[in-house]
């Protein structure tokens, strides 16, 4: 059995290329097809297996500027040659659902989301462009859509990182899908002393709002400390007081010492899962998050056995008053608790879930199937 393992893109290290990683794990012969790769964002598990990308990597500036690449999406998905891959396994947040295999062959798709600037967020994506990208965009949007939508239709089966996109595959493309949530890398969990201040941490993009973590911090008078790098930085360094403090892309292993020793970690974006708050609570630190989306998979909000808080809207307002409803309740917080919860989400889970549910699907992949694992290394996904 020949297996293929498509992932959007290999140009940054984050959950997507995680769960990659830990897919291309069960099938260590698995080839991997991807749109455009940087060999940096190769996660050490999958490197130096046989890589295929489109066209799309020989044009100029594509890897920095994939994103701008939507309306050649559908023509550089379809240019991935599958001919002879009997079972193909696709990581998917972007168009890479619509591979083409060969008659016969099993296609399982497992869907971190469908592309949000082309559905749900279409109208906010296209608000946040400059005029040039704007017209370009809402030229061809429209055709990608219809592309997407039928290609999900080719897909053999799917499966959802959570209940909040499994609703969303089935509100766009009419599938059902089976949920399993994606890994979480305990190996780097460890606890510390909580120190006064907040951690906001994640990609610097407009969806994550990190502004309302800020001006939240501002008018409580709170210490905020932010982690991560993007696009936003410059903005946010306007926008913020001396109580903020930038920390800059933090390895692996500094970014798990600032969630043990935060007072909470502060999460406002309306995420499709969400890695970030169950890496916190796996250091048994509690979150404060904007009570929608996969956030309500991810903290438990109420309840003796609760790892957080929800605030009800997306302002400032609204996470100030979460913050000091955290505060009020602070004591109640048990940090084995929130490991334990953390715990359900971990790696092996993911494995487990994963090669029981592929085989449901495919029987015969078990032939091309590694052993089950007693551990997954951590550096395999990282």
């Amino acid at each position: 059995m020949r297996v293929a393992l498509v992932h959007h893109w290999f140009v940054t290290r984050g959950g997507g290329e995680r769960v990659a990683a830990c897919l291309g794990s069960l099938f260590p012969q698995a080839e991997l097809f991807t749109l455009v790769a940087e060999p940096h964002a190769i996660p050490p598990g999958l490197a130096g297996r046989a890589l295929h990308t489109s066209f799309l990597q020989r044009l100029p500036l594509a890897r920095r500027f994939h994103r701008h690449m939507m309306p050649l999406y559908p023509a550089a998905t379809e240019s991935l040659d599958l001919r002879g891959f009997d079972l193909v396994l696709s990581s998917d947040s972007g168009p890479v659902k619509g591979v083409r295999v060969d008659a016969g062959a099993t296609h399982i798709c497992y869907c971190h989301s469908p592309m949000r600037y082309l559905y749900d967020g279409y109208e906010a994506y296209r608000a946040g462009m400059g005029g040039l990208t704007r017209g370009i965009f809402t030229a061809t949007a429209a055709r990608v859509r219809r592309w997407d939508v039928a290609a999900a239709g080719r897909v053999t089966n799917f499966v959802a990182n959570s209940d909040y996109v499994a609703a969303r595959i089935a509100r766009w493309y009419g599938r059902e899908s089976t949920v399993i949530a994606p890994p979480i890398d305990l190996t780097q969990a460890r606890q510390a002393i909580p120190g006064e201040h907040y951690l906001a941490a994640g990609r610097l993009v407009p969806y994550k709002h990190t502004e309302l973590m800020i001006v939240a911090c501002q008018r409580l008078g709170r210490r905020l400390r932010v982690a991560g790098a993007g696009p936003e930085l410059a903005r946010l360094r306007r926008l913020a007081g001396p109580e903020t403090a930038f920390l800059g892309e933090l390895t692996t292993d500094a970014l798990w010492n600032e969630y043990a020793r935060c007072r909470a970690l502060l999460f406002a974006a309306d995420e499709d899962f969400g890695m970030v708050p169950l890496e916190a609570q796996a250091c048994g630190r509690p979150v404060v998050a904007y009570g929608a989306g996969g956030s309500l998979e991810t903290v438990r909000g109420s309840g003796p056995a609760a790892t957080g808080v929800y605030f009800k809207q997306q302002t400032a307002a609204s996470l100030a008053e979460g913050i000091l409803a955290f505060e009020a309740a602070e004591s109640g917080f048990d940090p084995g608790v929130a490991h334990a919860w953390a715990e359900s989400f971990r790696t092996e889970v993911f494995l487990a879930r994963m090669r029981a549910h592929i085989l449901t699907v495919l029987p015969a992949a078990a032939a091309a199937m590694s052993p089950p694992p007693d551990t997954f290394a951590a550096s395999a996904a990282q």
